[in-house]
């Protein structure tokens, strides 16, 4: 069965109690977990651009709305709860090393590689040292980049999965390219999934999962209209709803490929059959 993560990352603008009604919309849809975004901001940007002047709800600088877009240890503490009381798993993707450590002390199933970080091997290795599976989106790489990324993976033993992604916000059809799923499965003889950051529906999603797509990760959000550079290209409640139902039916239809007969079929067969 596909595995589907509702992807809150950013969009809960630093807000518990936003991340929370996310989680319940993610639960309600039947989302097997919900996906945040841990960053030590002054490890992942510059002083320069911490500085820069930027305005948002939180003042007047990058610095002001990085910080405030981030959870600190206390509201960590607050999602893990609810989403234990809730029964939906939780994970997040590391920016730094210094947060997958954090990240560490949740016992978590899963890890995540952000496409912006598969080149960053010294995080990988940390990554992959936990020997959880790890969802390893591919958006902005090479071939030889992701080969050499799963190269850390393997030596650790560390079970993976790609995740063909495109890292534009919001992503355009046409550069959708879903076949690469196909050229991924077929070029490292693993599970592909698709990390989605489309603005249109969700159409894309369940097409992916016709071409094999093991995973769908797709971000979410309680109204494209609200502040953030990610909630465009997130579907609303009713949108992650009827990806989930829809993503549902087509693993029924596509079933396990193995050539049967029906019991539905007897009858006819009975009835119609001829051999001679």
């Amino acid at each position: 069965m596909v595995f589907i993560t509702a992807e809150i990352g950013i969009n809960h603008n630093g807000d518990t109690d936003i991340a929370k009604q996310l989680i319940d919309i993610a639960k309600a849809a039947g989302c097997d977990a919900v996906k945040f975004q841990k960053r030590t901001i002054t490890k992942v940007y510059s002083k320069e651009v911490l500085d820069s002047p930027r305005e948002s709800m939180w003042g007047t600088t990058t610095r002001d709305q990085k910080l405030g877009l981030e959870f600190n240890e206390e509201q960590y503490n607050i999602i893990d709860t609810y989403c234990k009381q809730n029964g939906i798993e939780w994970y997040a993707s590391s920016w730094d090393i210094d947060s997958q450590l954090f990240l560490r002390k949740y016992n978590l199933k899963h890890n995540k590689v952000a496409s912006a970080m598969i080149t960053n091997h010294k995080l990988l290795e940390i990554i992959a040292e936990e020997e959880k599976y790890t969802f390893i989106s591919t958006g902005m790489s090479t071939i030889d980049e992701i080969k050499e990324a799963i190269q850390i993976f393997k030596k650790h033993n560390c079970p993976f999965e790609l995740q063909h992604s495109n890292s534009s916000y919001p992503m355009k059809i046409e550069e959708a390219n879903l076949r690469c799923i196909e050229t991924l499965r077929e070029e490292f003889g693993c599970n592909v999934g698709y990390s989605g950051h489309e603005a249109i529906g969700y159409i894309i999603c369940v097409s992916a999962v016709l071409l094999g797509a093991t995973s769908i990760e797709r971000h979410i959000t309680l109204d494209r209209s609200m502040y953030g550079s990610d909630q465009a290209a997130s579907l609303e409640p009713a949108g992650i709803i009827r990806l989930v139902r829809d993503i549902r039916t087509v693993d029924k239809i596509l079933g396990d490929g193995v050539k049967k007969v029906w019991p539905s079929e007897v009858p006819v067969m009975k009835k119609l059959r001829v051999t001679t």
